[in-house]
């Protein structure tokens, strides 16, 4: 289960990143406008624009250092 590592990397980045869960259940237009096809299927929004995305689950380590790459690669403006 990706979710408890996604809680702990938002702790960690607060004032940074801002966690959103969107269950695409119940929003799919958000699933679709958002091009996710799998689940889980993360995404780094940045003024509305997705800088980054990470298809499928990983361990909190590799999450942490995609988080951790597309911040770097996408400094807020």
């Amino acid at each position: 289960m990706v979710s408890p590592a996604l809680e702990g990397l938002a702790r960690s980045h607060a004032g940074r990143v801002k966690l959103v869960k969107v269950n695409v259940d119940e929003a799919p237009a958000l699933a679709r406008r958002c091009e996710a096809r799998s689940i889980p299927t993360l995404l780094l929004m940045r003024d509305g624009d997705v800088v980054a995305r990470q298809i499928g689950a990983a361990p909190e380590s590799a999450l942490r250092r995609w988080l951790d790459e597309a911040l770097v690669a996408s400094p807020s403006g």
